[in-house]
């Protein structure tokens, strides 16, 4: 079985994960404690305009990604479970989020002994990211569904 997905709700779930990014790391919300607790100098005068630029690009990439996956796995998990597709893309959302994101960071984090406050930081972030990716794809299912 392919699944079927709503490639318009990919790409807006897409925006919508640069945006939470974009609010959340945000010197005034926690781009301040993000960058310290990580040791990262956000006001470096070297950084080129390249270097500035690539995380976004890679993060934008794998935005779409993760938007994508988780509209097959939330079009997957309704087919299975059948009930409104909305709470399909929501529960495989946080399932998908606790299951790999969560518990990998943990795993890699306590091996690079990060602090616990960067590691919760992180994924809270991610947690935002992929719930608000799942509303937009929750609302917006494919055709035919």
């Amino acid at each position: 079985m392919i699944p079927e997905i709503n490639y318009w709700a990919v790409l807006v779930a897409t925006v919508g994960s640069m945006i939470v990014g974009s609010i959340w790391y945000a010197p005034p919300v926690f781009g301040r404690r993000w960058a310290r607790l990580a040791g990262v100098n956000i006001e470096n005068p070297q950084l080129t305009a390249l270097q500035a630029w690539m995380p976004i690009i890679v993060g934008a990439l794998m935005s779409f990604i993760t938007a994508w996956v988780l509209a097959g796995a939330s079009s997957i998990a309704w087919h299975f479970y059948e009930g409104a597709y909305f709470w399909a893309a929501l529960v495989t959302a946080v399932l998908l989020w606790a299951g790999f994101t969560a518990a990998r960071f943990i795993t890699h984090d306590s091996f690079e002994w990060r602090s616990s406050k960067l590691t919760t930081l992180n994924i809270a972030h991610e947690l935002v990211t992929v719930v608000v990716m799942a509303i937009i794809i929750g609302v917006w299912p494919p055709a035919g569904i």
